[in-house]
């Protein structure tokens, strides 16, 4: 399946580099810490480093091993990134001259229990794009104002599947028996690309969908969608663009439960308001499934694995996601595109600079 964007404008040519300048990714805690208590948080900044390194070198200074610093999430390796990561207060002292060319501890603090890993509300980002001409910089400014207002496709990003992205096809050839991986972390690294480009198809496959019942009369969209017309009628009147359907698996936003959605006429207000949004499956067996027209298309897409679903439980992501406290700002004397966005955990800054520029990095 080819990627779909959301967006409609054509492509754009600027120029993208993820470095400590021009992407910096900021943590933000899923809650306030006590002030109190025996583990010791460090606000901490890192440059061009993964957070694996910047753990190991902490450890070596510290004393404290690396299994039992606590952080809510790894931070991309390249750019500059802030994040909170805990460790026990014995080992303050060991920080009190800690200097380091690509370290910087900015404040810390106590908090009563270890930081565990997905405790993080979600991330705060700059990025700055690069050779922007005025014509292109009003389509971003267009497109942000309609990832701001609607939201935007949760894909998985290119990290998921390798330098040559073929992670999947490894992870896909475990679940069938034709491949052994004695490392368990990478057994289990290329299982979940697989899940993820499965994903990914079923979320082109719904935004193509969409598109077409969003662009072609009604005529046109039921015969190249071949769903019933009084179905694809609803689904027209419907103000979005990712059409909400009957059968498909719903998710309280930004936390809750997941849920079949059995009334599109009753759920789509709360849709609209960001108060709920569609979960696409992660395959595995022990899972809520989509049911009736939505069931269809992702049996269509998820037929594949079904030999293998007893090897994974699976789960549910957002396949529509959110940001908050979007910001653009054109600077024309250096040809450069500024940005601010605030994503929730498990959403990638790169699907966002993908679908504005119409491109995959």
């Amino acid at each position: 399946m080819i990627r779909q964007f959301f967006l409609t404008h054509s492509p754009i040519s600027a120029m993208f580099t993820k470095n400590s300048s021009d992407f910096v990714v900021s943590e933000i805690p899923l809650y306030p810490f006590s002030g109190e208590g025996e583990h010791l948080v460090l606000h901490v900044r890192k440059k061009d480093m993964t957070t694996w390194d910047m753990l190991q070198y902490l450890s070596e200074v510290t004393g404290c091993k690396v299994r039992d610093f606590g952080y809510a999430g790894l931070k991309d390796k390249d750019g500059m990134t802030t994040q909170y990561i805990s460790l026990h207060k014995n080992f303050e002292t060991k920080l009190a001259n800690f200097t380091h060319d690509k370290i910087k501890i900015l404040d810390t603090t106590y908090h009563n229990n270890k930081i565990r890993t997905g405790h993080l509300k979600g991330n705060r980002f700059f990025v700055r794009l690069k050779k922007v001409n005025p014509i292109d910089a009003r389509k971003l400014q267009d497109g942000l104002k309609k990832i701001s207002k609607e939201g935007f496709p949760n894909f998985f990003g290119y990290q998921r599947f390798g330098i040559d992205g073929d992670n999947y096809v490894k992870g896909k050839a475990i679940l069938e028996g034709k491949r052994q991986e004695r490392n368990h972390k990478m057994k289990e690294f290329f299982i979940n690309a697989y899940q993820s480009y499965l994903f990914n198809n079923w979320l082109s496959k719904r935004i193509e969908l969409s598109r077409l019942i969003e662009e072609f009369n009604l005529a046109d969209a039921t015969r190249a969608t071949n769903l019933p017309k009084e179905m694809v009628d609803s689904l027209k009147k419907q103000p979005q663009f990712f059409k909400l359907m009957h059968g498909d698996v719903l998710h309280h936003y930004p936390a809750g439960k997941a849920f079949v959605c059995e009334n599109v006429e009753e759920e789509l207000p709360r849709f609209l308001e960001h108060g709920i949004t569609i979960a696409g499956w992660l395959l595995g067996d022990k899972n809520i499934r989509a049911e009736y027209e939505a069931g269809v298309i992702e049996k269509q897409i998820f037929e594949e694995c079904e030999p293998f679903l007893d090897k994974l439980n699976g789960s549910r992501r957002f396949a529509w996601s959110f940001a908050e406290d979007v910001e653009g700002v054109y600077k024309e004397e250096e040809a450069w595109f500024e940005m601010h966005f605030s994503l929730p955990k498990g959403s990638y800054a790169t699907v966002i600079i993908e679908e504005l520029i119409k491109d995959t990095l």
